[in-house]
């Protein structure tokens, strides 16, 4: 397990760089006539989590890349349940392939587009995943953003010895097991207006307890393991 955790933390430093590198560069200039002071802090988690953030106070965009996502997502047998896989399989991503070199590829083009969507004023409390954020990552697709950053991440990882397959995961049909989620972990659950996102509170035997905010107070849902996909 060290020696996974090992190898995703140096995939995720290189998933840093090429954000940094192809996507950030080209939309520099953009995100800062919105925001003159905007700038961009990109960093490996040690955990699942996986996320952008905006800190108005500092003007800082951050883009996190959890090490046991990237972990997650290089095995098909945990890839197939995050929302990015579902991404490039039903919109057609990089030809509809889910592999681990376009998943994690895809995966830095995702959380860029939350940044680009942020910038655009489009993202806002239970409007994440909105049709705004798929005319951006679709943009990211459709321009060459997304090839360029798969490139990028395929040559950086030769150079650095470590392999990014490109092979297409087999597709599993096995629902997900208890063994899949944790507490604590971010998750989504329904589609479109209905969307919810919130945080795992308890692993049943069929069924996660889900937190989700809402005010006056938090919402509990328990959800069925085959309706829940990772957040990222």
């Amino acid at each position: 397990m060290f020696s996974s955790l090992h190898t995703s933390k140096q995939i995720g430093t290189l998933m840093c760089q090429a954000t940094r590198t192809i996507l950030w560069q080209p939309a520099q200039a953009w995100v800062r006539e919105r925001n003159s002071r905007a700038g961009l802090i990109l960093r490996v988690g040690s955990g699942q989590a996986t996320y952008h953030r905006y800190d108005p106070r500092t003007r800082q965009h951050l883009i996190n890349y959890g090490a046991r996502m990237i972990a997650a997502k290089r095995r098909p047998e945990t890839a197939h349940g995050w929302l990015s896989s579902r991404e490039i399989r039903e919109r057609g991503y990089f030809g509809g392939k889910v592999s681990e070199l376009n998943l994690l590829a895809h995966t830095c083009c995702h959380e860029f587009a939350h940044l680009l969507q942020y910038s655009a004023g489009q993202r806002r409390y239970g409007s994440v995943h909105n049709r705004h954020f798929y005319e951006v990552l679709d943009q990211l697709h459709a321009s060459g953003a997304a090839e360029a950053t798969r490139h990028y991440l395929d040559e950086r990882a030769t150079e650095a010895e470590l392999t990014l397959s490109r092979a297409a995961f087999e597709t599993i049909s096995q629902p997900l097991q208890v063994e899949r989620w944790q507490a604590g972990d971010q998750v989504c659950f329904g589609t479109g207006h209905q969307q919810k996102q919130g945080k795992v509170l308890r692993v049943n035997r069929k069924t996660c307890t889900v937190e989700v905010a809402h005010q006056p107070r938090n919402l509990l849902y328990r959800v069925p393991f085959s309706l829940l996909s990772p957040l990222g």
